[in-house]
């Protein structure tokens, strides 16, 4: 058991750590922004548009998460993270441009009308007034998705991509007795829980924060 606590086996794990942290951060980032696209679009009910993005919504969320990182590796010319990251995006884009559409149709739409009657254009309203509040509302939600893109980057492991859960089992084929195992797979779930838990607590004190300062 002792040789499994090497400081090589460490750093092995911490190299998948790191790619973890990579997929995870440049998804959740082009996912909230093609969310927030895709909800402004379904909320102005742009022509066409709109419609495209509800059957993008719509497809998207009844599909397998590994079934788009499949598809991103074998039919895109990317590289195994690259893909990965495309993936996540795609797949975590569908659920936060639902969870956009929810936090913007929980602002009044008096203020919309208020803000039109002042001569402020759609777009406008939309920047300055609705988002703001939107996304105050949808912290929860949101943070709960992040947590979700951050277990799920591990199915990226799936087509070669060497993050955490990847080196994990690469390290686990290097050994053959099943206490290994346990402490392996113990050793990433604990890693996991780290940083999800973190990220949580963050997000809760940050919706702390802003509910205090609407006040």
């Amino acid at each position: 058991m002792a040789e499994l606590f090497e400081a090589n086996n460490f750093l092995f794990l911490m190299g998948g750590f790191k790619v973890t942290l990579e997929i995870g951060f440049f998804s959740i980032i082009f996912s909230v922004l093609l969310g927030t696209m895709i909800g402004i679009a379904r909320y102005l009910k742009i022509p066409v548009l709109a419609h495209i993005a509800g059957i993008y919504v719509d497809v998207v969320r009844n599909i397998p998460c590994l079934l788009c990182v499949l598809i991103a590796r074998f039919m895109t010319p990317l590289p195994p993270t690259m893909s990965g990251i495309l993936a996540m995006s795609v797949f975590t884009g569908a659920i936060m441009a639902e969870i956009v559409r929810g936090g913007i149709n929980s602002v009044s739409k008096g203020q919309f009308e208020a803000a039109l009657s002042q001569g402020f254009s759609r777009w406008q309203i939309v920047y300055h007034i609705i988002l703001p509040q939107a996304y105050r509302n949808v912290i929860p939600p949101m943070v709960s998705q992040f947590t979700t893109v951050i277990k799920d980057s591990s199915f990226v492991w799936a087509v070669g991509t060497e993050e955490l859960t990847g080196r994990s089992m690469i390290l686990i084929g290097r050994y053959s007795d099943t206490s290994h195992l346990f402490a392996i797979m113990g050793c990433v779930a604990l890693i996991y829980f780290i940083l999800n838990y973190s990220l949580s607590l963050l997000a809760r004190w940050e919706h702390k924060r802003l509910a205090a300062k609407s006040y």
